[in-house]
């Protein structure tokens, strides 16, 4: 029950402490095709316990996104172009691709997964330019319903929604010094020192999380083609990583997705006007950027 993974692990995570922080425990597993861990600093009572509540609520966020899994409820929905009584969970990642859709004016587009599949089997993808668009899919408490030909991946947003939702199971414990790292990252407490990392490039500088998350893409983790793995109909990649940082993973991982697809004025609009508290843009010379 594993996505393939989607990106460069482009965020370095080392769980590395400021000087003078307590001693950090670590507990690592595998997640949605990639390596995961959490990291405690500090003496915390019944930590195995809560661990183990954490690792159950990643396996079943897995078990809805996962494009692997012919049982999962993303494939269900893939295969029938319907899908009723949507849980909780799936919803609220309806919602957050919803608000991505629209902050950056459809580059972040979660029906792109025909596309994506046509590219990765070295196919025309032009009959399928027809199947992409958000716009088209359909959902609400009682039901989700996908256009004709449709079939979606959320592969641009699940990973940093599991990040929300292990931390928050960990914030209701009482936890106050966790770095959350399930291919994006998210600090409870801090301070958390992170390397930024381009595929390309190497380490190009670090990044302190205080009570937030970050998000990395980088469309040539994952070679298909000139673009990348990061793909829209009629966009191309402007920067080798874009990594975000936000109050939420979620919603971090949608916008770290969709700017590298977006120039420079369009990410600045789309910080404006989100809860986005900086933007680190790698172009492909090499340079990096702060917004």
């Amino acid at each position: 029950m594993m996505f393939s993974r989607r990106r460069f692990l482009s965020i370095a995570a080392a769980a590395s402490a400021l000087s003078g922080s307590a001693q950090a425990e670590t507990w690592q597993g595998h997640a949605f095709g990639a390596e995961v861990s959490i990291t405690i600093r500090g003496e915390q009572a019944q930590t195995q316990q809560v661990l183990a509540e954490a690792r159950k609520v990643l396996r079943d966020i897995e078990a809805l996104f996962s494009l692997f899994d012919t049982n999962s409820v993303l494939s269900h929905l893939n295969r029938d172009g319907v899908l009723n009584a949507p849980d909780l969970d799936f919803l609220a990642v309806m919602r957050a691709s919803d608000r991505a859709y629209h902050l950056t004016d459809g580059l972040f587009d979660p029906s792109v997964q025909r596309l994506w599949q046509v590219l990765a089997q070295g196919h025309n993808p032009a009959e399928y330019f027809g199947t992409i668009g958000w716009n088209r899919v359909q959902f609400d408490t009682q039901q989700v319903t996908l256009g004709v030909g449709q079939a979606l991946t959320f592969n641009g947003i699940a990973q940093g929604y599991a990040t929300d939702q292990v931390s928050e199971v960990l914030i209701a414990h009482g936890f106050s010094d966790v770095l959350v790292n399930i291919g994006e990252h998210r600090g409870i407490g801090g301070a958390w020192r992170l390397g930024v990392q381009d595929p390309e490039h190497g380490l190009l500088g670090t990044r302190t999380l205080h009570n937030g998350a970050i998000a990395t893409s980088s469309p040539q983790a994952t070679p298909m083609g000139h673009n990348g793995h990061i793909i829209q109909r009629n966009a191309r990649p402007h920067w080798s990583t874009v990594s975000v940082e936000a109050p939420s993973a979620t919603l971090a991982d949608s916008l770290s997705t969709a700017m590298v697809l977006a120039p420079r004025e369009q990410i600045h609009e789309i910080k404006q006007g989100s809860d986005v508290t900086r933007v680190t843009l790698v172009d492909f010379d090499g340079n990096l950027i702060t917004l």
